[in-house]
């Protein structure tokens, strides 16, 4: 028998909303961290960013292998181990009653993820929704979006490979005209990039992708200004966000973006498998699920939600992460985060054969950096630091950047920075 979408509001006798959606921690985890930032409440996040006894702390929280250094945390970042514990807990509790979770409570926990999710992230639940990642997210509207023969979307060099092949799709599909565009890597101002993408505006641009935090370099861009100016030229803007949400202090409605999409396997840690998808609300109706579905109207975010049946407990899990998040605080954590980059960069930045190829104004980074050594490729600098300094780090080998992406995370220690440090010093003499 088949239950309505409305049956999810129905209780359950057997699980109820408060058993299917357990503590979001567990009680000494979340008393542990609450204690541990309350300690703290008077220093501001700057100050805290480079108090390593606290950090020492939260590190606790983490399980991390000591088989090498992770500064490759980009793409794929450890979780707390009171989120994972979580979504054991909850996979436990679907399992047992599997149908009759799937039928009859899971809409209703669904929205209040959703909920929660959108209130951390700062737009309307209405305008958003939980997919699988950053990929998923911007493909639904890359493809979604009506586009005519010769209609032109804007791009740089420096955007992720994925997005850049599904505006290739488009063009091989419906002979759209992709114009790929350089940005610097040092600009001296936020008015250099913006008139980089305004002078590859025309009259047939619809669309213009924009990488808040460029994931082979580390550099934010000012989505918000090139946003505005786009917005003046009738231009949408998406905001490829993968590495924005849990890292830099901001709501998404502050960015002025059409279309917006992050993962939340990255900085927010969440279970991987999760992501999120924004919408404008006005622009709704203008993009096609990927998915097809006769259940809402062509307005309503909900009709890029029918995705089958999907993992429940990866998703309630979100719910752990956020409340881990926001115990810690957003603006706490960027401020550790750029003081991270900050520790050794500033030590290998004048030390000759080194190339920093990340802007060094505070603003424009944050987690993340790329190094290169002179004469020496990306591959084997990764190699190399792995096989000799058990530092695990990911080649970046594109005709805009060549070195390779140190990226940190709460639980990398200034102590694992100076391995990095001593390692790029020694490659660099050699």
């Amino acid at each position: 028998m088949y239950y309505p979408r409305r049956s999810f509001l129905r209780k359950i006798s057997s699980l109820s909303a408060a058993s299917a959606l357990l503590p979001v921690l567990l009680p000494q985890s979340s008393l542990k961290i609450k204690s541990i930032v309350d300690s703290k409440l008077e220093l501001r996040p700057k100050d805290i960013a480079e108090d390593d006894l606290f950090w020492a702390e939260i590190r606790k929280m983490y399980k991390v292998s000591d088989q090498f250094v992770n500064l490759e945390n980009g793409y794929y970042s450890l979780a707390a181990e009171p989120v994972l514990n979580a979504q054991e807990r909850h996979n436990r509790v679907i399992n047992q009653v599997p149908s009759y979770y799937m039928r009859r409570q899971q809409f209703e926990d669904y929205a209040k993820v959703k909920t929660a999710l959108a209130k951390f992230a700062g737009c309307s639940p209405e305008e958003m929704t939980i997919c699988r990642n950053t990929t998923e997210a911007l493909n639904t509207v890359i493809m979604g979006l009506q586009m005519n023969p010769g209609d032109e979307a804007i791009m740089t060099n420096q955007d992720y490979g994925s997005m850049l092949a599904a505006f290739e799709q488009r063009s091989r599909r419906d002979k759209i005209i992709n114009k790929i565009i350089s940005l610097p890597l040092h600009p001296k101002n936020d008015r250099e990039i913006v008139s980089a993408y305004e002078r590859a505006i025309t009259d047939r641009t619809k669309v213009i992708l924009v990488t808040h935090v460029i994931n082979i370099t580390g550099q934010v861009l000012p989505v918000k200004k090139i946003a505005e100016m786009a917005h003046a030229h009738g231009v949408e803007v998406i905001s490829d966000s993968a590495h924005a949400l849990g890292h830099l202090d901001f709501k998404v409605q502050e960015l002025g973006c059409d279309y917006f999409g992050t993962s939340l396997h990255k900085w927010v840690g969440a279970p991987l498998g999760t992501g999120m998808m924004y919408i404008r609300k006005d622009k709704i109706s203008k993009v096609w699920p990927l998915m097809g579905d006769d259940t809402f109207a062509d307005n309503d975010i909900r009709k890029f939600e029918h995705l089958g049946t999907r993992p429940c407990g990866i998703n309630l899990s979100i719910l752990d992460a956020l409340e881990f998040q926001e115990t810690l605080g957003v603006a706490r954590k960027q401020a550790r985060l750029r003081y991270l980059k900050k520790y050794w960069v500033n030590q290998v930045k004048n030390v000759p054969g080194i190339t920093i190829n990340t802007a060094h104004e505070e603003h424009r980074s944050s987690a993340i950096a790329n190094v290169g050594v002179k004469n020496l490729p990306p591959v084997s600098l990764a190699n190399r630091l792995f096989d000799k300094y058990k530092i695990f780090t990911v080649a970046i080998d594109m005709e805009a950047v060549k070195g390779v992406r140190i990226t940190p995370h709460l639980y990398t220690s200034t102590e694992d920075l100076d391995q990095l440090v001593v390692a790029l010093k020694e490659i660099s003499r050699s």
